[in-house]
């Protein structure tokens, strides 16, 4: 018997859609919050929302490659 590599979760898109939001959501927050304490905050977590923008992206353009791979074969 071969061993098969572990599929990995079908929802790798969901998820990555998921962060694309969070991330957006921390970017953009700081605009619309009247606050100056919790706009600063926000504003403040901006590195945190660039990296889940970015990890969002790389998910959702890994499970389309793989998804194209998977229907080549």
């Amino acid at each position: 018997m071969a061993s098969r590599r572990p599929s990995r979760n079908p929802r790798m898109i969901e998820r990555g859609v998921l962060c694309i939001l969070i991330g957006a959501a921390v970017l953009i927050a700081p605009n619309f919050l009247s606050s100056p304490g919790w706009r600063e905050t926000v504003g403040g977590a901006s590195v945190v929302g660039w990296f889940a923008l970015v990890l969002g992206v790389a998910l959702v353009v890994v499970a389309l490659v793989q998804r194209a791979r998977g229907r080549d074969r």
